[in-house]
């Protein structure tokens, strides 16, 4: 059975995040909603954001793209090698043992302005005590202390700031990543076992695929690569054919009992991370959409199996109690039976259309949920025994972690 890593390395193995891509019947905790992307490449950010070079539509229409040693030599001196140090947990009242024993994890990250901001990974720098940052092409530059602006687990997002003198930093320029299309050229640059400044070449595999986050969220829209990455890739830059980066690489799909790749890797979007980047500046924390259930996709086969009225639409399962669905009546599945030998519950809502756009599965429940914020209101139309029905749901701001 294969499994999917995150990159950070550490003495003791890469650390795992987790995160099945699809999980069986479209079980999908909605629990969901990351805040809508932006799809604008051109302009700059408060962050005063790298300004793009020649855009991915120039290159696709027949204009000559870079080379992978002329994208390495443009931006690898923009990739930031990361230490995150963790010291040992002393012993509490709830643990008399200690809580660990601390260590180093690695990972790679990237300047996205003037100010020494650099992005990676949440997991990178989750619960370090002290993180240091290698910035340059030079192997002998020396590590720089870096302080968190923030981060974001449901979308393994964290920003530093390192303070160093302007010409120290090497902003890479931030594309779109909604332009992506299956096929296109990528390069990865990063640390992967601590090799720093590493770099691999390949093709964006699929789309809108789908990752767990650390928190147990989904992340959507996520791009598959087969570019090389490994434990120690994580945070870096997924860079298009322009030099732009495009997605952040954040797990990798391993087979058997190894930890190393085998051509299936996932980046979260540039898109998404410029809101997430925003809203960090501004509080230091991001807000998502949060609607409260977990369900599935009604498929042919599976409304013949239970005899249900449609052939597609998201079958509700849970509803998390006290939520913003279970508050405007939605009801989950209140018997548990096996199909093809996975759990499945079954008599909850099915869930037609939102706001009066049919919903096929899931996907289409993430998707609506994505593009609001929390306070907005958004129209269920439902089949509850036979009967259609319309709820209007005030979606919630989403808690730390998945709640049952």
């Amino acid at each position: 059975m294969s499994r999917i890593r995150s990159f950070a390395s550490t003495p003791f193995g890469s650390a795992l995040a987790g995160g099945l891509v699809v999980a069986i019947l479209g079980w999908i905790a909605i629990a969901t909603g990351l805040i809508k992307a932006q799809s604008s490449s051109s302009g700059t950010s408060p962050t005063g954001f790298a300004t793009p070079a020649p855009s991915p539509a120039s290159v696709k229409s027949g204009g000559k793209g870079l080379t992978v040693n002329e994208i390495y030599k443009k931006d690898s001196p923009g990739v930031a090698f990361i230490q995150a140090e963790s010291a040992p947990r002393p012993p509490s009242l709830f643990n008399p043992f200690g809580g660990g024993g601390g260590g180093t994890a690695t990972g790679s990250g990237f300047v996205i302005d003037t100010e020494g901001h650099i992005l990676t990974n949440a997991h990178v720098v989750n619960g370090a005590d002290k993180i240091t940052v290698t910035l340059g092409s030079d192997p002998n530059s020396p590590a720089v202390p870096a302080q968190v602006v923030g981060k974001d687990e449901s979308t393994d997002i964290a920003l530093l700031k390192v303070n160093v003198p302007t010409d120290q930093l090497h902003p890479l320029p931030l594309g779109d990543s909604s332009s992506l299309q299956v096929g296109d050229p990528v390069v990865a640059i990063g640390n992967p076992f601590g090799l720093d400044r590493t770099v691999t070449a390949g093709i964006v595999s699929a789309l809108q695929r789908e990752i767990k986050a650390p928190n147990g969220f989904t992340i959507s829209n996520v791009i598959q690569t087969d570019a090389a990455i490994n434990p120690g890739n994580s945070g870096g830059p997924l860079i298009d054919a322009a030099g732009q980066v495009v997605g952040i690489n954040s797990q990798i799909e391993t087979g058997g009992s190894g930890n190393g790749n085998v051509g299936i890797g996932f980046a979260v979007p540039i898109n998404t991370a410029k809101s997430v980047v925003q809203q960090l500046l501004k509080s230091g924390q991001v807000q998502h959409a949060y609607l409260g259930i977990s369900g599935t996709d009604v498929t042919s086969q599976l409304a013949s199996i239970l005899n249900l009225p449609v052939k597609q639409g998201a079958l509700v399962q849970t509803v998390v109690r006290g939520g913003p669905a279970d508050d405007a009546g939605l009801k989950g599945g209140d018997n548990v039976i096996t199909v093809d030998g996975q759990p499945l519950r079954v008599g909850g809502d099915i869930i037609v259309a939102i706001d009066g756009k049919p919903v096929s599965g899931m996907d289409d429940v993430i998707s609506a949920v994505d593009a609001k914020q929390p306070g907005d209101q958004i129209q269920l139309t439902i089949l509850r025994g036979g009967e259609r029905k319309t709820l209007t749901v005030t979606l919630g701001n989403r808690p730390a972690n998945v709640r049952p």
